[in-house]
């Protein structure tokens, strides 16, 4: 008979984080299934097999865990109610829902990859590829049932015309064509698509041009927005604070500030784990900063949070996914009020926070090395397109040193 446990594995990711894997073991042999989280040694329980309370969302995750512990031994027990023995490649399939021998629709298999995600608590990332999937879907027909292979370099091309013909830029085709290639290359890495038929070897997506929009704010406009006064506009205090919180502590994502709690403040250091690459940061507390959780800090509230942006403790990973949404969306029209009351012109996002932390590094001087560290990210490539779109004026006056 089988037996199901979850672990954690004793070998690092790249992150230095130690990822969470199913196994299920019959007569001394181990089938290993991720379940796409990691944690630091210290925020796994071995002997509960459960996130320990230092993990962020603990409860919300260990529930998950628990969803996929019994629904891995329910397929187990079910197999023996009906008289039959099961093998590890059998409960892998039943675990994922198919045969591996069998044809596996795109529609299924994207389906599962939602369902994944979502048990795995990454709602986000369930809503992007669901939205990817239902745009494909009004393109390919929506009651149409088709496979892997069919998926070749002339339908793609002829889904990017389909786009642009329904007012898609490059930046968003790039995005929607990404998800498509997750996919693929998911269904391959699991056997349900063959590496023969790969469409993006000849239909290539970094032909798109994929520059962003989004500029950088110079020194002097973050001084404006750090020196307005908000007295006269108290519904800006919180943009105000969520901007300058993030750019002074190293672009830190908006998912990231509203997790963030009391915790995770160590005297004059700000530790924690990116929720996005599960990379462990510690980050120096600046006045600026200083000044933030001072002020939120004085409010006195009930929650565990820094932010007053999750009002209550112990929310499903839905109702958390539900309030970020509806808190960034407001976040973002108050920057737009924030930029016009400071007499800024450029387009001011949450992102550009991020954005103009590594630029403005990068024109005082820091290496890009150093920048992308700061930035965690896992290469230098990555940090070189936050740093490509430099405003004319500054390469100008680096061209005058040639006089």
């Amino acid at each position: 008979m089988a037996t199901i446990k979850i672990i954690q594995r004793t070998k690092p990711l790249s992150s230095g984080l130690f990822p969470i894997y199913l196994r299920a073991t019959k007569n001394r042999k181990s089938k290993f299934i991720s379940l796409n989280l990691a944690c630091e040694k210290s925020q796994w329980n071995d002997s509960k097999h459960e996130f320990r309370k230092n993990f962020p969302s603990y409860k919300q995750f260990n529930n998950s865990l628990t969803e996929i512990e019994n629904r891995a031994k329910k397929i187990i027990s079910d197999t023996i109610a009906k008289g039959n023995d099961i093998t590890l490649i059998e409960f892998e399939e039943l675990f994922f829902n198919f045969r591996v021998n069998d044809k596996i629709t795109v529609n299924d298999f994207w389906d599962k990859h939602i369902e994944d995600l979502v048990i795995s608590g990454r709602t986000g990332n369930a809503r992007f590829y669901k939205d990817s999937k239902r745009n494909f879907m009004k393109f390919m027909g929506i009651d149409t049932v088709f496979y892997f292979k069919d998926i070749t370099p002339i339908l793609l091309s002829k889904y990017e015309v389909y786009l642009r013909s329904n007012g898609n830029m490059d930046s968003g085709i790039a995005v929607k064509m990404r998800a498509i290639r997750a996919i693929y290359n998911d269904a391959i890495k699991k056997g349900y698509a063959k590496e023969e038929n790969y469409p993006f070897k000849l239909y290539k997506i970094s032909k798109l041009k994929t520059n962003s929009n989004k500029r950088a704010l110079s020194i002097d406009n973050i001084i404006k927005i750090r020196n307005f006064n908000t007295y006269e506009s108290p519904n800006l205090i919180d943009a105000k604070q969520y901007f300058l919180f993030s750019y002074y502590t190293g672009g830190m994502n908006f998912h990231d500030m509203m997790m963030l709690t009391w915790e995770n403040i160590k005297e004059d250091r700000i530790i924690y784990v990116r929720s996005k690459t599960k990379g462990r940061f510690t980050i120096k507390v600046l006045l600026p900063v200083k000044e933030i959780l001072d002020y939120y800090k004085n409010q006195k509230r009930t929650t565990k949070y820094v932010f007053p942006i999750l009002l209550r403790e112990n929310l499903t990973a839905q109702q958390i996914e539900n309030r970020k949404g509806k808190t960034l969306k407001k976040y973002n029209k108050d920057l737009k009020s924030l930029a016009r009351a400071c007499g800024i012109e450029e387009k001011i996002t949450s992102y550009v926070a991020r954005h103009s932390f590594a630029t403005n590094l990068k024109q005082k001087g820091v290496s890009t090395d150093i920048i992308s560290e700061a930035m965690g990210h896992q290469n230098i490539a990555i940090t070189q397109v936050y740093l490509k779109d430099l405003e004319n004026d500054i390469i100008d006056d680096a061209m005058e040193n040639l006089l």
